[in-house]
């Protein structure tokens, strides 16, 4: 896949948006590389074409106006257009008075606040007034009860036009107060509106002077793009430090060469149907180290030849169907069955490296959203693969504390490698999965493989993969 992407310097864009951060910028990286080398093979075929090309100069051809000059359109002077020092006034005159209406408003609750507690404050005065009344009442009720009741009638005329006279008055000073308060207010209004149209004024002259807004993005855009340069130098760090590390442990060469000698009737792209013909390797013989004999490969060829001899006509006439030409992308679930029984199967992809039993962390063809909810509430370092319907190849999900990672596994050619994460190539989708039991996919995520997720049903038929 990444040897197609290279060669059409092109990535679907559905494809691309599955790629986190890092495993854009190696794949940036590794499109770089690319056109720089078609140019050095290029200038070292025909030298030139350098010399021609340093005279070939593209210039700029300015629009003209009907006066034959260089048409330019200032906004403000165009006919029918406002002055731009018109906009500008109207627009700090509507924010004056906004700003003038909100600060009335606040003085106008203010004064309303002060005269309710005005008027709370007389209320408990004439209650003070009347309990002291009161107890001059009962005072005089023990000296003489007629006197008393004469006392008390007049008292309570007294009281009524007292207390008359005093609402009245209430009435009178609270009437004056609003008035006072709205004509302050009013006054506040005004004032303050002149204050606010003045100040907007000096604020405007002072940003045209020191802009420091500009400054500020000016500031942040020069920070993204030294992050973005972090990113690509550890993209590329990381790249060398997964190469050198297989090249250490010698899983890349041996792994590789073994598997392309032991592959069954030549590469995946054009391959007859003999998945009938030859029999599953035995778990005993799966995974062959580099030092397997030349006998052992040539008794196994052996034993093929003998049993394509004495194969029945069903099987002769399947060996001998028309080739399959795999496309480049998966088309429908149909060819992504087909390619996984004719091309994986036989690699067994799926299966734990030392036994037929299908491997806990391969759940087969399922969605993204299904694994996401498989993964839920599992612990970091959780991780499944799922047969991609994308590509070529494999997904592998993986659990986080802060969410799901999603990396692609290529499988379009004899070996298993992560798309845009490293170039290590494996001979069997189980040894990338040890590999990075113990080697980090990614050193600024650190995931490591740790626990696999298993099907949640024991009876799960992996999508018809194994039908």
């Amino acid at each position: 896949m990444m040897q197609q992407i290279l060669q059409d310097m092109y990535i679907e864009p559905d494809l691309l948006a599955e790629l986190n951060e890092e495993q854009k910028q190696i794949l940036f990286y590794k499109i770089r590389e690319e056109q720089v080398r078609r140019w050095n093979e290029r200038e070292r075929r025909d030298p030139s074409q350098a010399v021609n090309k340093k005279s070939d100069r593209r210039g700029i051809q300015w629009l003209l106006g009907s006066d034959g000059e260089v048409w330019v359109w200032v906004m403000g002077e165009a006919p029918g257009d406002k002055p731009f020092e018109d906009i500008v006034e109207e627009l700090m005159e509507e924010r004056a008075r906004k700003q003038a209406q909100r600060e009335a408003q606040e003085l106008r609750m203010h004064i309303t606040q002060v005269l309710l507690n005005f008027l709370r404050r007389v209320k408990e005065a004439e209650i003070e007034k009347k309990f002291r009344d009161a107890m001059a009442k009962e005072k005089a009720r023990f000296v003489a009860e007629k006197w008393k009741e004469e006392t008390d009638d007049r008292k309570a005329a007294k009281q009524e036009e007292e207390e008359d006279r005093i609402r009245e008055e209430l009435k009178k000073c609270e009437e004056e107060e609003r008035q006072r308060g709205e004509e302050e207010i009013r006054q506040t209004e005004e004032r303050r509106a002149k204050e606010l149209y003045i100040s907007l004024k000096q604020e405007e002259k002072r940003s045209e002077r020191d802009d420091k807004e500009w400054q500020e993005q000016l500031r942040r855009s020069k920070a993204a793009d030294e992050e973005m340069k972090c990113k690509a130098r550890q993209a590329r760090d990381e790249y060398k430090r997964q190469s050198l590390r297989a090249i250490d442990k010698g899983l890349v060469a041996g792994l590789s060469g073994l598997f392309h000698k032991t592959h069954l009737n030549g590469s995946g792209h054009n391959r007859r149907h003999v998945t009938v013909v030859e029999h599953p390797t035995p778990p005993a013989e799966a995974s062959h180290s580099p030092a397997t004999s030349a006998g052992q490969l040539a008794s196994g060829h052996y034993r093929r030849r003998q049993h394509r001899r004495y194969s029945n006509p069903v099987t002769q006439s399947l060996t001998e169907c028309p080739v399959w030409i795999r496309p480049p992308r998966p088309n429908s679930r149909q060819s992504i069955i087909r390619w996984f029984k004719e091309e994986q199967r036989p690699r067994r992809a799926g299966y734990e490296r030392s036994s037929n039993t299908i491997a806990p962390w391969f759940h087969g063809i399922i969605s993204r959203q299904e694994s996401e909810a498989l993964l839920t509430n599992a612990a970091e370092g959780c991780f499944l693969v799922r047969v991609s319907e994308r590509i070529w190849g494999y997904t592998l999900s993986y659990c986080t504390t802060s969410g799901f990672k999603h990396f692609l596994i290529d499988a379009s050619g004899d070996y298993y490698s992560f798309l845009g994460v490293d170039q290590n190539r494996h001979a069997t989708l189980a040894d990338l999965i040890d590999f990075h039991k113990e080697e980090v996919i990614t050193t600024s995520g650190g995931e490591l493989l740790q626990d696999p997720c298993r099907p949640k049903s024991s009876t799960a038929d992996f999508g018809g993969l194994f039908l």
